[in-house]
């Protein structure tokens, strides 16, 4: 998947923002104030943005309605997600930096333009298919396979499941998965769920058993 659209860094934060916004609602539209929400900025910032992508037809934008990105501005999009996921698993692998540091670095890394670099990048590492996260890899075509993950809130009582990535990559969260020996691969097992908030009993490896909330198991993506 080559890009011939030389596009500013903000630029492409914006096009990465509202794929991952049409990927988490499940739909292909999003809105001006969800993008703002995502980027942590004002809705007059964003809807400025949106006018420069619209004209570079990158996304499809009229004032006041819901946004969608266009096919090349949702290749572009996946172009900057696959190098960003292949740099954490770089950073991750080889530098041995921790699964709750590589997002910040990665943000930097994948805005660099060369594909031979990561073309490379991917060969050295092995051509890997997720990143530390769980996160699928696109290929060098664009494809994007998550497979069929859920939540662990959706996981049955007595049900048993494995986790397979996260929803928050933050640093909070990712070490505090740490703190309860949570990791990709961990094996859970759900005993109780609390119907007043949420929150579940779940038993890991070494029968250990922990309360958790309902952010915490929304944020947790699991396979049975």
């Amino acid at each position: 998947m080559k890009s011939a659209t030389l596009l500013s860094f903000t630029e492409e934060n914006y096009l990465k923002a509202i794929y991952s916004l049409t990927q988490k609602h499940g739909s292909p539209e999003t809105s001006t104030s969800h993008i703002a929400e995502q980027l942590s900025t004002k809705p007059s910032t964003v809807t400025d943005m949106l006018r420069k992508l619209a004209d570079k037809k990158l996304i499809a934008y009229e004032k006041y309605r819901k946004i969608e990105l266009t096919k090349s501005g949702k290749q572009l999009a996946i172009l900057v997600i696959r190098k960003h996921r292949l740099w954490e698993v770089f950073l991750h692998e080889k530098l041995q930096f921790g699964w709750d540091e590589v997002h910040e670095i990665a943000e930097q890394l994948e805005h660099i333009q060369s594909e031979e670099l990561i073309t490379r990048l991917e060969r050295f590492l092995g051509f890997p298919k997720f990143d530390p996260h769980g996160d699928p890899i696109p290929s060098a075509n664009g494809e994007l396979h998550a497979g069929q993950r859920i939540t662990l809130s959706d996981v049955q009582i007595n049900k048993s499941c494995e986790v397979v990535g996260v929803n928050d990559s933050s640093a909070v969260f990712l070490k505090y998965l740490q703190q309860v020996d949570i990791g990709i691969g961990t094996k859970i097992k759900v005993l109780e769920k609390i119907s007043f908030d949420g929150s579940m009993a779940i038993s890991l490896p070494r029968k250990v058993s922990i309360s958790v909330s309902k952010k915490f198991a929304d944020n947790l993506m699991v396979i049975l």
